[in-house]
């Protein structure tokens, strides 16, 4: 008699299910027997062991409630058992509060209320006489006096409004309105009924930063879904001078003072808060850069630039600036053959402000200046462009003050003192 063999790679017809043409085993054919036998009688006691113990486990039940056995059988089962000994309802669960507390959460506190919404309502189309949201942004609530509450905000964020609105905290609109507005620092002042305004922010000193400061912003990002969010960062720093196209000629008017931070700015947080540890508004968020390759890096026109012009907007409904009494243009802008032939300026002169006009009855006028004169400084400081003579008449002079102006006339250089003035039409 063979054996079926597949664990012997070597014997073909084996691994094709053949059987082999010799015996594997030698035992007497009477052992086999024997050994067969032995295997039923275990065969027979495994079966009447199982038959047991379903014959004790089912009966179980009936001799418990019958009292026949000295325990009680609980008829939960093993997953309630452990349920109730883990759940005890005699006494009360005791609730785990934790103190999150922290400089952060109370500065947030101390004036998150006087941080608002601002809606922008403007005339859908020439056609249409109704109404539409252009855009949202965010304001701080500075002051509160005589009835009324004073809003300050972006000028991009209110610019071109038939209606403006105010969204407190508690979800309240108020209307709103437009006290002044400055396209240079890009800052609005507004006005609303104070009935609803209970908290009113405090401004601290931009000038005592330090890069690496603590820096939290707040405000309406994307509108009022996400009113009175929280970004925190720092400071990053203190002194950025940001080139700014006033006009949309694609060339800088103005360099825009301001606090950099990496505290996320985004769309909506434009007019709301940048505020220190100590819950003290230190800069009105107004920008960022929204470039795909750039993270992280917001800007926020410090306080110790925006008070003065705040109080003007609010008392004058515009901004106090002096003025020469002249239009300009950048010497840069000017082509090469115009600088030595139309304006004959020296070869080596490279840098000024061309004056383009001159205003009747100006201070320049009565000074002397004319067309075409290039001015190269003011008060003994270089001027490289428009925007840097405007950055030193609007934030180191102030209305009546004489400067001296240094320029070229037909190749020839010379001072002449000039008073400043108050702006006006020219």
């Amino acid at each position: 008699m063979g054996y079926y063999d597949s664990q012997d790679p070597n014997n073909k017809s084996t691994q094709q299910g053949q059987y082999s043409s010799e015996p594997r085993h030698t035992e007497p054919q009477e052992r086999y027997r024997k050994k067969k036998g032995k295997g039923r009688t275990a065969l027979s006691a495994f079966g009447g062991a199982v038959l047991g113990g379903l014959i004790v486990v089912m009966s179980t039940p009936a001799l418990s409630s019958l009292g026949w056995l000295p325990y009680e059988i609980d008829g939960n089962t093993p997953n309630e058992q452990v349920n109730s000994t883990q759940i005890d309802n005699s006494e009360p669960s005791q609730a785990v509060n934790l103190n999150v507390s922290s400089g952060i959460t109370d500065a947030v506190e101390k004036v998150s209320d006087a941080v608002v919404g601002v809606t922008n309502m403007q005339q859908s189309d020439i056609f249409s006489q109704q109404e539409a949201a252009e855009g949202t942004g965010s304001g701080v609530i500075y002051k509160k006096e005589g009835g009324k509450a004073y809003v300050v905000t972006n000028n991009h964020v209110v610019e071109g409004a038939n209606e403006l609105t105010v969204t407190l905290t508690d979800g309240t609109d108020v209307p709103a309105t437009l006290l002044g507005a400055d396209l240079i620092t890009d800052l609005a002042v507004l006005e609303i009924d104070d009935e609803h305004v209970d908290t009113v922010a405090t401004f601290g000193n931009s000038e005592n930063l330090r890069a690496g400061e603590p820096a939290i912003a707040i405000g309406n990002p994307l509108g009022q879904s996400f009113a009175s969010s929280v970004t925190q960062g720092i400071i990053s720093a203190t002194e950025r001078s940001i080139p700014v196209d006033l006009d949309g000629d694609g060339q800088p008017d103005w360099n825009a003072e301001v606090l950099q931070t990496d505290a996320a700015i985004n769309p909506g947080n434009s007019g709301g808060a940048l505020i220190n540890i100590n819950g003290e508004v230190i800069g009105i968020n107004s920008m960022k850069i929204a470039q795909s390759a750039v993270e992280g890096i917001g800007f926020s026109i410090p306080t110790a630039v925006a008070e003065p012009i705040i109080s003007d907007l609010e008392t004058f409904g515009e901004v106090k600036r002096p003025q020469l009494g002249v239009g300009i243009r950048s010497l840069a802008d000017i082509p090469v053959q115009h600088r030595t032939g139309t304006l004959n300026l020296p070869e080596d002169i490279e840098n000024g402000v061309v004056v383009t006009s001159v205003a009747p009855n100006s201070s320049a006028q009565k000074a002397g200046l004319q067309e075409y004169d290039v001015i190269v400084q003011i008060d003994g400081e270089d001027l490289n462009e428009g925007a840097d003579l405007r950055r030193f008449l609007y934030t180191d002079r102030k209305v009546g003050d004489t400067v001296t102006v240094t320029l070229y006339r037909d190749g020839n250089k010379q001072d002449i003192d000039v008073q400043l003035q108050e702006p006006q039409s020219f």
